[in-house]
This record gives structure tokens, C-alpha cells and sequence, in this order.
């Protein structure tokens, strides 16, 4: 088993005042080279827009794209004619493939909205680009690993063009888990949302993540009431 972990102290950061957002990984401003990406994991952005703001139209291409709400809601229109809201317990998707131009804001001009923006590499270049959003169920992931994603268009949750499976979790204080790579040379980046957790005997704390590879399965217990996304990633490009 190898282990990388990233404190919540030590991502990046950006304020620009309408957006707070705090960097896993390199991007925009804040390059790091030993930051660079967690095998196909390119992004973990943990944004707050206040409200009645938002990222403007923008291009991208040849990128698997998730969106994550935490709280409040968020706006999404694509140059496909694509438009969804989406709030706490959505997930959203765009397959930016051939290449597609959107916009993310707050749909609240009052509230801020607090989300994840997640990009992955995919497994195929130049496909055409799709957008989908899901909702989910609290219940679904009380003690127990809730799927939200994978590269299976007929499993649950959202899918991709990778091989990659993405999990919530909400533990109960003292609850313990084993949690199974889904894929032979996966590794899984662990970012706990809420809360304090052991993961592979690492004591992690909101907001940390915590990357392992190199092995098939390993134990999550929970320190306090916590919230987990879990995802399983190939590790090489």
C-alpha cells in the first residue's frame, strides 16, 4: 500500500471576493509540481460563490467534468442547449469530449453556494460531449458506501468516460467500514467532507484528502459523525 495526504491547510488558495476556492490540486494560480493530479483525478476544487455570481461562459474539451453541491444551488447552461439546477444531493456531469463552451453560477442572488468541481482525464478523446445530472438519496449513504458514479451507463449514479467509480458516504461516530478497489491498478482519493475519520490507520479531518494505491481494499472508522467522498481513480494516464 502507498499513501499520499494533502492536509486542508496546505491545498491552494483563491479569493476573488464573488469566489473562495480552495485548490487539491494545481490549477489557475496555484501551481505546485508535486501537486499535479492523483493518477487521472485532475481537479478538486472546493468553491464558494456568493450569490448572483458565477463563472461566465468558458470552453473546454477532452475532459470529464462532476459537479458536487454542498449546500445552496448552482446554475448550468452548455452551448448544447443543455440547463439544469442542481442542489445538495444532485450530481451533475458534462463529457466535454469534442469540445462545449458553459457557465456555472449561483442560482440564488442572495444565498452563496458551496460545491465541488471535480475534473477527470477520460479514456477516450473526442467523444461527443454529454451533460446528465441525478439526485440522490441521504438514506442511500447512511453507513454504507453510496454509488454516484462510474463508467457504466446501466450502474448507479452518473457515468463517465473512464474507469472510475465515485462513492458518498455518511458515517455514524465509532462506525467502521472496509471499502473494496473496484479495479485492478485504481487507487482511491479519500476527501472528507465533514467530520474526522481513520482511513488506513491516517487520521484525517475535514476537508483533508488522502490518497491510497497499490492494494485492494482498506478500513474506514469514523471519529466523529462523517462525510466521505470516496473516489476510485486508474493511476496512470
Amino acid at each position: 500500500m502507498q499513501t499520499l495526504l494533502h492536509t486542508a491547510d496546505s491545498r491552494g488558495h483563491a479569493s476573488h471576493g464573488w469566489l473562495n476556492s480552495h485548490h487539491s490540486f494545481s490549477f489557475a494560480g496555484y501551481n505546485n509540481p508535486q501537486r499535479m493530479h492523483f493518477g487521472v483525478l485532475r481537479v478538486l476544487n472546493d468553491d464558494t460563490v456568493a450569490g448572483g455570481m458565477g463563472f461566465g461562459t468558458h470552453p473546454h474539451d477532452n475532459m470529464e467534468i462532476i459537479s458536487i453541491p454542498l449546500s445552496g444551488t448552482l446554475e448550468h447552461k452548455d452551448s448544447a442547449g443543455n440547463h439544469g439546477i442542481i442542489q445538495s444531493g444532485d450530481v451533475q456531469v458534462m463529457s466535454a469530449g469534442t469540445g462545449i463552451a458553459h457557465s456555472e453560477k449561483n442560482h440564488s442572488k442572495t444565498e452563496e453556494v458551496k460545491f465541488l468541481q471535480i475534473w477527470l482525464f477520460p479514456n477516450k478523446r473526442n467523444v461527443p460531449s454529454r451533460y446528465d445530472q441525478q439526485t440522490f438519496r441521504a438514506e442511500d449513504r447512511h453507513n454504507q458506501f453510496q454509488q454516484i458514479l462510474s463508467p457504466n451507463p446501466d450502474d448507479a449514479g452518473v457515468w463517465i468516460h473512464q474507469d472510475a467509480w465515485f462513492h458518498l458516504a455518511d458515517f455514524d461516530a465509532n462506525f467502521s467500514a472496509e471499502y473494496q478497489v473496484k479495479r485492478a491498478g485504481n487507487g482511491v482519493y479519500v476527501f472528507v467532507l465533514e467530520g474526522d475519520a481513520t482511513v488506513a490507520g491516517q487520521t484525517l479531518h475535514r476537508r483533508d484528502g488522502f490518497g491510497i494505491w497499490n492494494t485492494d481494499s482498506f478500513t474506514i472508522q469514523a471519529n466523529s459523525n462523517t462525510r466521505l467522498l470516496l473516489m476510485d481513480v486508474p493511476m496512470e494516464l
